[in-house]
């Protein structure tokens, strides 16, 4: 990829990794009721079905690309279309709330894990989501599956780092998002529409 093109993926990434979702909601819960070192296991589980539901994304644009260059462009703008109804329902939903269970201390590992593994895979607006988002990116003149490869490889390791911090402070800002979770929905939805408009229109 080209260092530009990385560089505002990069930053979209982060965008995203911020934005309300099962996984981050799970990385809080798991943080308040566990601490930052059981929950390991579920951000493990979590990019685990994360890199699942990516390749299964790619898959399915990689098949795009090779019976047309237009699918692509018809792909990006769709995508962008999906991604901005994506940023209205972010937009209005209702703030994050920590649910905490009394014997949630006696989770195991294991547990964790598949906890985390199913709420990234099994959630079926990630394969949408990712067909959306990963075409806006893609150059069809440069080696598309390592693309693919760099893109999954940042999206990862974002989302962990970004999982691990919330999970690491879940004590401290459970309230804050109690508090002011509506406007930070509301930013959350307005970076969703966003990319939806602004990256189709990339050269």
């Amino acid at each position: 990829m080209a260092l530009h093109v990385w560089l505002v993926y990069t930053l979209a990434a982060l965008g995203l990794s911020l934005s309300p979702g099962p996984n981050s909601l799970l990385a809080l819960t798991h943080g308040a009721l566990h601490g930052r070192r059981r929950t390991l296991y579920t951000l493990f589980g979590g990019s685990l079905g994360f890199l699942l539901v990516i390749a299964l994304s790619m898959f399915g644009i990689g098949a795009l690309l090779k019976a047309s260059l237009m699918w692509l462009t018809v792909l990006k703008w769709v995508g962008g279309a999906y991604l901005v109804w994506l940023g209205v329902q972010v937009w209005r939903a209702p703030p994050i709330q920590v649910a905490r269970s009394a014997g949630a201390a006696q989770a195991r590992g294991a547990t964790l894990f598949r906890q985390g593994f199913l709420a990234a895979a099994t959630n079926p607006k990630g394969i949408l989501f990712f067909a959306a988002f990963l075409p806006q990116f893609v150059d069809p003149a440069r080696n598309v599956a390592v693309q693919f490869a760099v893109m999954a490889g940042t999206f990862l390791v974002i989302e962990f780092l970004t999982e691990l911090v919330l999970a690491s402070l879940a004590q401290r800002i459970t309230g804050w998002l109690a508090r002011v979770g509506r406007s930070f929905n509301r930013a959350c939805g307005a970076l969703f529409a966003a990319i939806g408009i602004l990256l189709p229109l990339r050269g």
